[in-house]
Parts: C-alpha cells; structure tokens; sequence
C-alpha cells in the first residue's frame, strides 16, 4: 500500500490494525495515545483510534487537540513516538510524594537536575539539608566539564550570616555529594515564612565563579520531623532579595528564681554569624545589659572566642530583682567582633522586655509566666541602627 507523503504542520491519520491482545481495552475497543510531538514535552497530542469496523460506519477517526483525561488512570507520554507495530506501554505505577517535586523546564536540558532531601527538626530548631547528587549539568570550563559545588542561602536574610556550602568536585558534570549541611536556630515561625534557595554553580580558581543554576523551597511545604525528597531541574538565575539587617542568630536562656528573687540569663551559642575579619571569621563575644536603672552590675560579658561564626559560650550571668519590677525592664544582648588594640566591631543585638515584638516579646513572657524553668529560644541578631547597643 502506498502512503501519502505528510504535509508540514499537519497530521496524517493512517488506518491502524488493533489487535486483540492489546492491554487495556474496556470493550469499545478504543485505545488512547499521548504522543510527544518534541524534546522538551510539549505540546503534547491525544489521539484515539477506533477500530476499523467502526471507522467504515463512521468514517471519521476521533482527534482531540486538547487533552483527554480518563479516571483513575495516569499515561506518561512514552520516550519515544510509538510505531505502527509497536506494542502500547502499561501504564506506570501510581504516583508518589517525589513525582510532585518533579517538572518540566525549558532548561532541563541545559543546566541539568539537582537532588536533595531537607529535614526540619523541630525539637532542636535544625534544618538538615542534605545535597545528594546533580546529574547533566552545563559544561563550563574548556574541557567539558565543570568543578560545581551547591550553596544554600535562606530568603529574606543576610548573604554573609546564613549561607552554607558544600565541598567543590572537579572534572564532573555528574557530581555526587551525599553532604548534610545544617542551619541551627531555625524557628516555627520561620519556617512559614522562609525560601531556601540553592543554587549550584562552578569554581574557578583564576576568575568568578560561574553560576549555573538554581531552584527553591518554600519551607512551609515541609512537615516538622519528616523528611522530604526533591529531584528537581534547575533554573536560570532569579533576582535574590537581600535583607541586609540579618547578622546571625544567638540561643538564650531565661530562668526567674523565685527563692533567691534573681533573675539568671544563660548565653549559650551563636549560629552564622557575620564575618567581621579579612580571614573570613570573627572572633566574637556577647554582652548583655539590663536597664534601665540598674548600674554598673548591670552589664556582663562572656568570653571570646577566636576564629568562628558558631561559638559556644554556656555561660551564665544573675541579675538580683523582684519579679514585679521585671515588666518595667528590658534585657539587651548584642554580640561584638574583638579587635586588638582598636574598638570593637558591632555583629548584632537583640532586645527582650516586654516592649519587644515577636519572638523576644514571647520569650520574655513566658520566663515571667513560668517561674523557676528555663526557658530557651533562639533570636535574630540584627544590625539595627535605631538601637544603641554599648560597647
């Protein structure tokens, strides 16, 4: 038999043989194909081929040009157009949690994917993200091959305080990681509000490094203690949204004993800390003031600690008060850069008392509501002009 040439942006419907082994026929004998007229899956054509007893009544074949849906099935587009002979594919298995991570992207073929798991621990505010792997990513060096490495970076925040990253791999367009890399001090609230963005690019030792792509989470699409996979393709780069205020995050303690009347504030860590030094560190230590009217025995400070932006200080300072007057106080803790021989540098501070908002507001409430237990909470340490924080 002798076929028609196709004509250029039409499409010739061939009579088909339907054989009756074919897997799925609900008796009509009507069989649905998706065909996938290019690369990057789309657009997307849905034909329906009735047999040829029926197509000498009818005469006509059935074309939608708009997709068909048919209940309780899912049909993947096959890999490849399907021949006149080929034999139908069976459906794939229902889908799971990571098919809704997966997407098509005009990129996908270009800057490649990214796989990744995150895990927010709510218990010990922790945000475990763990880089597994890349696959096809976009050659950047003249070799065909790139050094790639992923760099994590929560939206809206500081560049310098909150950005973590993996090791870099050389010679690899197929990199695999398997690094778990944690963001401490991470709050509720937080976690509804907050983007994570990673992004993967390439390191060159004799220029900048070269972005290649990237993709982001919403963290509220996380459940608390259960982790989830993605599998994602990456994107050409979205403007970041600098916040510049955001210096870090400090852990702080408040107990109200009430047989010695005293009020005992603990100084536990700092986590990301913006770095103050050329070496990209700072070396840091916290003071802490309750005012007003309070003097000189007021302040406090901890030790410093050299060369970290998450120190642990576990120290503890006492404050002798009446719980009636703590309402009329206010408690601040700024952390310092120790520079010898010159003033120091300011990284950030906090305020809790009872005029404070959000968190400190909270955390504060709950150390006069609940006397003789500490109370810990985790605070963002801001670089905030409109408070006078002493050195």
């Amino acid at each position: 038999m002798q076929q028609t040439a196709p004509t250029p942006g039409k499409i010739t419907l061939l009579p088909l043989r339907i054989s009756p082994t074919l897997q799925g026929d609900d008796g009509t004998g009507v069989q649905t194909f998706k065909l996938a007229l290019s690369k990057k899956r789309r657009p997307r054509l849905t034909v329906s081929v009735v047999p040829a007893a029926d197509l000498e009544n009818k005469r006509q074949p059935v074309v939608s040009s708009g997709p068909t849906y048919i209940p309780a099935t899912r049909i993947n587009p096959p890999a490849n157009p399907p021949s006149n002979n080929a034999t139908p594919q069976k459906p794939p298995p229902n889908h799971t949690e990571n098919d809704d991570n997966d997407y098509d992207s005009d990129d996908a073929t270009t800057l490649g994917s990214l796989e990744f798991s995150l895990l927010y621990e709510q218990e010990n505010h922790a945000l475990h993200c763990c880089i597994i792997k890349a696959k096809g990513l976009k050659p950047m060096d003249s070799n065909g091959l790139a050094d790639p490495y992923v760099k994590l970076h929560l939206l809206p925040g500081a560049s310098k305080s909150n950005k973590l990253r993996t090791k870099t791999l050389k010679n690899t367009l197929n990199p695999l990681w398997n690094e778990t890399l944690i963001y401490h001090g991470i709050t509720d609230d937080e976690m509804q509000r907050k983007t994570l963005r990673l992004s993967v690019s390439d390191e060159d030792k004799f220029g900048h490094n070269e972005f290649i792509g990237e993709t982001r989470v919403a963290l509220k699409k996380l459940k608390f203690d259960q982790k989830k996979n993605f599998n994602v393709c990456l994107e050409r780069v979205i403007p970041v949204s600098e916040d510049s205020e955001e210096r870090g995050r400090i852990l702080i303690s408040l107990t109200y004993n009430s047989q010695q009347s005293r009020l005992v504030v603990g100084v536990v860590r700092c986590a990301h800390l913006a770095a103050m030094d050329s070496n990209g560190y700072s070396d840091p230590f916290v003071k802490i003031c309750l005012k007003p009217d309070m003097g000189k025995k007021a302040k406090n400070k901890t030790q410093i600690k050299k060369k970290t932006l998450n120190p642990e200080f576990n120290e503890e300072f006492s404050y002798e008060i009446k719980h009636a007057e703590l309402a009329k106080k206010t408690l601040d803790v700024s952390v310092w850069d120790y520079d010898m021989g010159k003033s120091n540098d300011f990284i950030g501070g906090c305020q809790l008392g009872i005029q404070a908002k959000g968190e400190s507001l909270k955390h504060w409430y709950e150390c006069l509501k609940n006397k003789d237990k500490k109370i810990e909470r985790w605070h963002v340490l801001l670089n905030d002009n409109t408070v006078q924080f002493e050195d």
